[in-house]
């Protein structure tokens, strides 16, 4: 096997020197409780079958190895793939069982190969056969499996083409498939040339095209020849007959079957493919096509959508395209009345939802118009559906329902709630499997009623329920809901006139496990018993802390101490805070109760809870609200509201008894990375910090940020002030920066770090910037993640629990 080394940065004054050094260090190993924690084995993943007769489960794969990480990537128009035509960092299934929903008797799948790579898995229609793709040394393969017998069997010679994201497998029948597949006219893989044929030149030609900070663009010629050769395919059609090409090979952004099997409806990439914007956003034709490859109607030719900036801005151009699920071939899509851009170009309404029926030689016909952003629409026949909208300015949504059949008609308010207001949440309705096999509405027959499911938010936190929504009198009837000490929700409706249905089952004791309940009988029984990973944590004592800041907001965290852990006799602890801020425009919203105090905590490399295995108590989930006030953005107070939020976090752990205040560090990844270097440049409250992944200056993500819309150069001094790198002369505390090597994230550039860490160096501070071999904005190799686990150990026992001796 290979070795690799992780590239570390280090202060040498933690060896008592006063110089800087740059190596590569071995990996290291986490202390054993840690490794334990991280190396467990997951319950598996579970789909449930469209018939409702069976649970797939699926046994999670191990962590990818670094080694696996080094395999060659190319990185294009947004995306990270292989030379097997598939996604690069996929971590897949390792097994499949099936289980009998009514017998509760599981079953064995035979005939697979051994160490099975599973990368999807997806249910015929009736449930009578189900899909997987298999990865194999040279690619992936389709394989199915007949529930009849039980039996696994390699369904395509071709190698499947998924450089276009999850594959869409899309069922002409119970055995009879259409995917994406690699041509054969692909040939040999491109080659560089060595000599540049001239200079590499991009040019603005006075119109204005801001764009985020992406990553992974096409950046040359030869990246533009990698593009056409990983990513064009082949539609194929599969079947216990053979293998039949539809169509010519091109670059699919959407393939999606219509309910009658009938039509295809395909969105490819066109030529000039900009440098500037992900595959997305790339000109593209949108088309019918039969499924025997014929062309039946060109929709429309869209240039390039351009990156705009603000609240609310969409594309020009037709968007959102899809079929009807009650009709069978009935297209619909969203158009921009306002240009894509409601500031420049105010208009009573912004979108307008049209419809296009087969054989598609008609005219469009409009079904409704929204006054916000078109975001979904569900669909239950010509009498009924609803449509959602939203806008991120005024941070609502809004649903109505309106009759498709009669356009002139307008459409009638349903529900209208804040995006930040989980108490006034009404969930959403319940969709039953229609005669095409397609989600639509469950309704009453005059369409007055829907059957509800939500997440149950109030002052207690999370009590998921199932009710009927009255449409009329817009009364909400509770018709089950879970019940402490348990978190439960609705995860599939066996029959909804019933109301009998499954259930995802966890408790603070418990990891999820499934149940079929009847509400009418007042009955459930399990349908799993996965057990805990983590036996060793058994007896740890969680629970959601209720606090307030200066301010009078009302906050919350969940506090997680040792198992055995007695605060009179064992005394106070020292603290790790974990946080991710989050911007809302009323104080009101900002201080409801969000999550459940009965939900199982699953572990992953993310997680503080190992800590609790060190002697830490650890607050995870600390709320850090900005919140807008008086016409005032959010983010003109970031640095005022989030010394605020730690302030009151680190008081309610003191007040608990549990807390040592002088002993803290906080953490966070991503924005929270970005968080813990502002509060170990603005406060000084905490020994330590752990940054992952962050970005520490704003100039370098001029265009927006998270829920900033503004630019640079409309809000200076905003962007200046939230900027841990403009005041890395003011650390307090060590501060431990991790990034991916390979960061794909908009905006986090391993340079925010590398940046960072130069700046508090030359400024004589105390960090550390380790940087992960290979890794992306999420870890995945086993190697680096067990190095990163010790990293932080090793960071935490000197700069808090020892105070830095």
């Amino acid at each position: 096997m290979k070795k690799f080394f992780l590239t570390g940065i280090m202060l040498s004054g933690l060896l008592g020197c006063c110089l800087t050094t740059a190596q590569d260090v071995a990996y290291k190993l986490p202390p054993k409780e840690i490794q334990d924690i991280a190396l467990a084995k997951l319950p598996p993943g579970v789909m449930i079958s469209n018939d409702n007769k069976w649970l797939l489960l699926l046994d999670r794969a191990p962590f990818l190895s670094v080694e696996e990480l080094a395999q060659p990537e190319y990185k294009l128009a947004g995306a990270r793939v292989t030379g097997l035509f598939g996604p690069s960092r996929r971590e897949g299934y390792s097994g499949v069982r099936l289980l009998d929903i009514k017998t509760r008797e599981e079953s064995a799948i035979a005939g697979l190969p051994s160490n099975v790579n599973i990368l999807e898995a997806e249910w015929s229609p009736a449930s009578s056969h189900l899909a997987l793709v298999l990865r194999g040394d040279d690619g992936y393969y389709l394989w199915t499996v007949s529930i009849a017998d039980r039996q696994a069997r390699q369904a395509s010679r071709l190698r499947l083409n998924l450089t276009g994201g999850r594959v869409r497998i899309n069922w002409l029948g119970e055995t009879e498939v259409v995917v994406p597949t690699v041509p054969s006219s692909a040939g040999a893989f491109p080659e560089p040339s060595r000599v540049p044929g001239g200079p590499l030149v991009q040019t603005s030609d006075g119109k204005a095209t801001p764009a985020r900070t992406y990553q992974d663009l096409l950046k040359s010629p030869y990246d533009e020849l990698l593009f056409d050769y990983l990513f064009t395919a082949q539609l194929t059609k599969i079947s216990p007959e053979g293998e039949t090409a539809i169509g010519k090979p091109a670059i699919y952004s959407q393939v999606s079957l219509s309910p009658d099997r009938q039509y295809l409806l395909t969105a490819t990439v066109d030529r000039p493919y900009p440098y500037t914007v992900p595959m997305q956003s790339f000109p593209q034709t949108v088309s019918v096509i039969a499924t025997d490859g014929r062309t039946v109607k060109e929709l429309g030719k869209h240039p390039m959508v351009p990156d705009g900036t603000g609240y609310d801005v969409s594309s020009p151009y037709p968007r959102n395209y899809g079929w009807r699920a009650d009709k069978p071939a009935t297209l619909y899509w969203t158009e921009a009345l306002d240009e894509g851009n409601p500031r420049k170009n105010p208009a009573p309404f912004m979108d307008a939802v049209y419809q296009f029926a087969a054989p598609f030689d008609g005219e469009k016909q409009l079904l409704v118009k929204t006054e916000f952003r078109t975001v979904g629409i569900q669909w239950c026949d010509d009498a009924f559906a609803l449509v959602r909208e939203s806008s991120r300015r005024t941070r609502r949504i809004r649903t109505y329902s309106f009759a498709p059949s009669k356009p002139e008609q307008a459409s009638v308010p349903v529900f209208d709630v804040s995006t930040d207001d989980g108490y006034a949440n009404p969930g959403m309705p319940v969709t039953v499997r229609d005669a095409f096999n397609r989600p639509a509405l469950y309704t009453n027959k005059n369409h007055s009623e829907l059957l509800m499911t939500a997440q149950g938010a109030s002052p207690e936190g999370d009590m998921p329920y199932l009710s009927r929504y009255d449409l009329k009198t817009k009364k909400n009837t509770i018709l089950w809901r879970c019940e402490a000490p348990y978190y439960e929700t609705v995860v599939d409706m066996i029959d909804p006139a019933g109301l009998k249905f499954i259930t995802a089952r966890q408790s603070i004791e418990e990891p999820v496990n499934y149940f079929v309940r009847d509400a009418r009988k007042k009955t459930a029984y399990a349908l799993t018993s996965f057990p805990s990973p983590y036996p060793q944590l058994e007896g740890m004592k969680v629970e959601k802390m209720q606090y307030r800041r200066a301010d009078g907001l009302d906050l919350t965290a969940t506090l997680y101490t040792p198992v055995g852990y007695d605060r009179v006799k064992d005394g106070r602890l020292p603290v790790l805070m974990w946080a991710y801020p989050r911007e809302y425009r009323s104080a009101d919203d900002a201080a409801q109760v969000r999550g459940s105090k009965y939900l199982f905590t699953t572990i992953t490399y993310r997680s503080p809870v190992f800590w609790v295995t060190r002697g830490y108590a650890v607050m995870d989930n600390v709320e850090m609200p900005i919140v807008g006030s008086d016409g005032a953005e959010p983010n003109d107070s970031f640095i005022e509201q989030l010394t605020m939020n730690a302030e009151a976090a680190a008081k309610a752990i003191f007040d608990t008894g549990v807390g040592d205040t002088s002993r803290m560090a906080v953490g966070g990844h991503s924005y929270g990375g970005f968080m813990t270097a502002n509060l170990l440049m603005h406060t000084r409250l905490f020994k330590a910090g752990i940054a992952r992944s962050g970005a520490y200056n704003r100039s370098l993500t001029p265009f927006g940020f998270q829920a900033e819309t503004r630019t640079y150069w409309e809000a200076p001094e905003v962007y200046y002030r939230m900027s841990p790198f403009n005041y890395a002369n003011r650390l307090s505390g060590a501060l431990l920066l991790v990034h991916g090597e390979h960061d794909n994230n908009s905006g986090t550039f391993p340079i925010q770090s590398e940046r960072l860490f130069a700046a508090i160096k030359g400024h004589g501070g105390i960090s550390r910037l380790v940087i992960l071999p290979y890794e992306s904005h999420a870890y995945s190799a086993k190697e680096n993640i067990l190095h990163l686990l010790c990293e932080v150990d090793e960071w935490l026992d000197r700069y808090v629990k020892n105070n830095g001796q």
